[in-house]
C-alpha cells in the first residue's frame, strides 16, 4: 500500500509539470513580425496590423491647426474623460500638448498633466505653449520608444490621441502605461475609425475598435466602454483592475 501511494504521488507531480508547460506557452506575448513596408508603414506588424510611420516634429503645425476643433470636436472628447480637479493624468504622445493643455484646465492647479513624447523637439514646443498659457501643472516627460517613463501607480487616467497606431513597441509602451496607472485607473485610446471609409485619414493611421480591444486585451485591462460621438474617432476606454 505504501509503495502504491508513492507511485500515485509521483504521477500527480509529473502530471502537474506536464500541464504547466502549455499554460506557460499560452501566456507568451504576441510576437512582432517584419515584412516589407507599405507606403505609410514601417513593415513591422503586430497582431495582424502594420505599424504606421510616425509623424515627425516637422508636422507639428498640423496638431495646432485652426480647424482641428471642428474636425475632431475636442469639446466632445473631454467630457468623456470625466476629469476632476486634482487628478493626475497623462497625455501619451502629447506632441505640442494640444490635448494636455485642455486637460490641464480641467484638473486645475492642484492636478498634474504628464505630457509624454519621445521627440525632444516636441517636448520643447509643448513646454513653451504650456508656459505661455500659464499652465504649470503640465509636466513634460521625454519618454522612450518602449517606455513612457512615468512613476508606478501614479496616474488616474492616461490618454493616447491618434498615437497608438504609430508606436514602434505598442506592447511594451502599453505595459508601461498599465504600470503607471493607479489601481482602478483608466487608459483611453482615441483613434480614427477604420470601420468608416468616410473618415479622410490614411488606412494605417486608423484602427478598428476590435483591433484596439484585441491588443489591449493582452494586458491586465478591462474594456469599459466605447464612445462613438466624435465625428471621425472612437474613444475606447479600459480600466486597470482595482487592488
Amino acid at each position: 500500500m505504501k509503495r502504491a501511494r508513492i507511485g500515485h504521488s509521483l504521477w500527480a507531480v509529473l502530471l502537474m509539470l506536464a500541464c504547466a508547460v502549455p499554460a506557460s506557452s499560452a501566456e507568451a506575448p504576441p510576437a512582432y513580425e517584419q515584412k516589407p513596408p507599405s507606403a505609410d508603414g514601417i513593415g513591422k506588424r503586430y497582431m495582424g496590423r502594420e505599424i504606421a510611420q510616425v509623424m515627425g516634429w516637422q508636422g507639428a503645425a498640423w496638431l495646432e491647426r485652426e480647424e482641428r476643433e471642428r474636425e475632431e470636436r475636442t469639446d466632445l472628447l473631454l467630457p468623456e474623460l470625466a476629469l476632476k480637479p486634482g487628478m493626475v493624468v497623462a497625455d501619451i504622445g502629447a506632441g505640442t500638448g494640444y490635448i494636455a493643455r485642455r486637460m490641464a484646465a480641467l484638473v486645475g492647479p492642484a492636478g498634474v498633466v504628464y505630457a509624454v513624447d519621445v521627440q525632444p523637439e516636441m517636448i520643447r514646443m509643448l513646454q513653451s505653449l504650456a508656459a505661455k498659457a500659464a499652465l504649470a501643472q503640465v509636466k513634460p516627460v521625454l519618454g522612450a520608444l518602449d517606455d513612457v517613463r512615468l512613476p508606478a501607480s501614479s496616474v488616474d487616467l492616461a490618454i493616447m490621441v491618434d498615437v497608438y497606431h504609430e508606436l514602434e513597441f505598442p506592447r511594451e509602451v502599453l505595459a508601461s502605461i498599465v504600470r503607471a496607472l493607479k489601481p482602478g485607473g483608466r487608459v483611453v485610446f482615441v483613434e480614427y475609425r477604420a470601420e468608416d471609409p468616410r473618415v479622410p485619414i490614411k488606412a494605417l493611421h486608423k484602427m478598428s475598435e476590435a483591433q484596439v480591444r484585441r491588443e489591449a486585451g493582452v494586458l491586465a485591462l478591462n474594456w469599459e466602454r466605447t464612445a462613438t460621438g466624435l465625428p471621425w474617432q472612437h474613444v475606447v476606454v479600459f480600466r486597470k483592475p482595482p487592488g
